[in-house]
């Protein structure tokens, strides 16, 4: 489970190892490519981590592998979140969706990319609410 550079991480990870039995990307930096131009935070933050070359940005992108996920995954985002546009969650969860993996999107209405922060009380609840009972779905795993 991460947020923004961290969903970026999760999302990253999930596509590489298969073991986990669920994750979370939230408020996450999903595509690399057209983050680039639609982030209120500017063009730096996608150089600095990912670089500006075309192989680079591919090569980087949690969207390039998307194909390669199978863990159930939970998208929660924020409608009004300019820092990682609403595109960068829709467009993954649509992916993940299409290929048949387990996958649910929650958008909450009228937040920004500090709702776990500076959100209304009700959607923080709320936020709350489907993490646990996301995690409740998907834990614990009986042993093998």
């Amino acid at each position: 489970m991460g947020g923004s550079y961290g969903g970026y991480l999760t999302a990253w990870i999930i596509a590489h190892d298969h073991r986990f039995a669920g994750a979370i990307v939230e408020r996450g930096f999903l595509d690399p490519v057209s983050f680039q131009g639609t982030s209120d935070i500017g063009s730096f933050f996608g150089d600095e981590y990912v670089g500006v070359h075309e192989d680079d940005l591919a090569r980087q992108s949690p969207m390039a592998v998307v194909a390669q996920v199978t863990t159930p995954t939970l998208v929660l985002h924020s409608e009004l979140d300019f820092r990682c546009p609403l595109e960068q969650a829709t467009r993954y969860y649509s992916a993940l969706k299409r290929q048949g993996t387990d996958a649910e999107m929650l958008i909450f209405p009228g937040e920004d990319h500090e709702l776990t922060r500076s959100g209304q009380p009700r959607h923080r609840l709320q936020r709350f609410a489907a993490v646990l009972d996301w995690w409740q779905r998907r834990l614990p795993v009986a042993a093998d």
